[in-house]
């Protein structure tokens, strides 16, 4: 099944995040503005009633990418084989990201992204692991990858699931939003201690997955109209159900912008123009994953560092410069020769080569 147009998903996707942080370090963090935010806003917050910032709206579209392209592969891969795919792709840049995110704050150059000064050991190896996440309060050196639970989790679910998804597929997608159902249940009616704040997170999250999976499992013929209505609207009711307890963090508008998202992904990855075929479109593609691993360990020191010389425009084409500068170093030296050495290691070449082409597919 060709989607040439995923590329340009994942550049749009890649644009958003990158708007996101500066939005709301502009906005919020410094109370100033801008007159791109400006022109965001009039277009699409208040003209498409999307997130204020933009916010999740790269998110879910690069969520909605992983269920749809990964899915074929939890299908049709050998679960070990499978896992070693996403591992490869995944854990490399993001274990170098952590590093470099713990080694900043303890140089004084960046802060954390949660209430603490610094991170001791013990809270630096759990950020290895993502544990930190799960720790009250948080203790977060490197914010974005939170998303990578909820991929991890979406994995595992897939290769929990792989009979159902070969027999019964549609029932992965429901099933997955009904448990998601049941953690926000929890979490918002057992008292503490015993609540786990950071699953409700991955639980309000999830449904964006299963969407992109629903999708797949559409145009592979594999379920039915009906079927792909019902997976649907239990993904919807898991967003509305996580918006009134507001486990989502920026507004009341998620149910809209994860609509609006999902539109635009199925009407525009089997898109084959010219537009898709770029230069700058499959360069943003490929290194998006590093884009997003590294753009918030950078961006906040270039930009102060540059706006006085400068001024808000030029710092802030700086910032892009060099979040796509740093994302090549990771790309190149990490993410690209770790994985080939990963799949040389572990996968036998025949299915290193598949293994390889669907690992292009997980979230950037």
């Amino acid at each position: 099944m060709g989607m040439p147009g995923v590329d340009i998903i994942r550049f749009v996707a890649v644009a958003a995040v990158l708007y996101s942080h500066i939005a709301f370090y502009l906005i919020d963090d410094l109370g100033t503005g801008w007159w791109g935010i400006d022109l965001v806003y009039d277009i699409f917050v208040a003209g498409a009633r999307l997130n204020q910032h933009l916010s999740f709206v790269g998110v879910a579209a690069f969520m909605m990418l992983t269920g749809l392209l990964v899915t074929r592969s939890a299908i049709r891969q050998d679960r070990g084989k499978f896992l070693v795919a996403r591992a490869a792709r995944l854990l490399p840049a993001f274990w170098a990201a952590i590093l470099l995110a713990i080694v900043l704050v303890r140089l004084g150059i960046n802060g954390m992204f949660s209430g603490h000064t610094t991170v001791s050991n013990s809270e630096a190896f759990l950020s290895f692991f993502l544990g930190a996440f799960f720790l009250k309060p948080q203790v977060v050196v490197l914010g974005v990858v939170w998303t990578l639970a909820a991929q991890i989790t979406f994995y595992l679910w897939c290769i929990a699931g792989r009979s159902l998804l070969r027999t019964v597929p549609v029932a992965v997608p429901v099933i997955g939003a009904v448990l998601c159902m049941l953690v926000l249940l929890y979490n918002l009616y057992v008292p503490e201690p015993y609540t786990v704040p950071f699953l409700s997170r991955i639980a309000a999250t999830l449904p964006t997955l299963f969407l992109g999976q629903l999708v797949y499992l559409r145009w592979a013929a594999l379920i039915t109209l009906r079927q792909l209505i019902l997976g649907v609207f239990a993904q919807l009711y898991v967003i509305v159900m996580a918006t009134e307890i507001q486990v989502y963090w920026a507004g009341t508008r998620y149910l809209w912008t994860i609509v609006v998202v999902f539109a635009a992904v199925v009407l525009f990855a089997r898109y084959d123009g010219r537009l898709a075929r770029l230069a700058v479109v499959e360069w943003v593609a490929t290194r998006s994953y590093c884009i997003y691993l590294t753009h918030t360990l950078v961006m906040y020191r270039i930009y102060e560092n540059t706006v006085e010389i400068v001024g808000m425009t030029g710092a802030i084409v700086l910032v892009i410069l060099g979040c796509g500068l740093v994302a090549e170093v990771f790309y190149r030296g990490i993410e690209v020769p770790a994985a080939r050495w990963i799949k040389a290691r572990w996968l036998s070449p025949d299915k290193a080569g598949t293994a390889s082409r669907a690992a292009e597919a997980t979230h950037a």
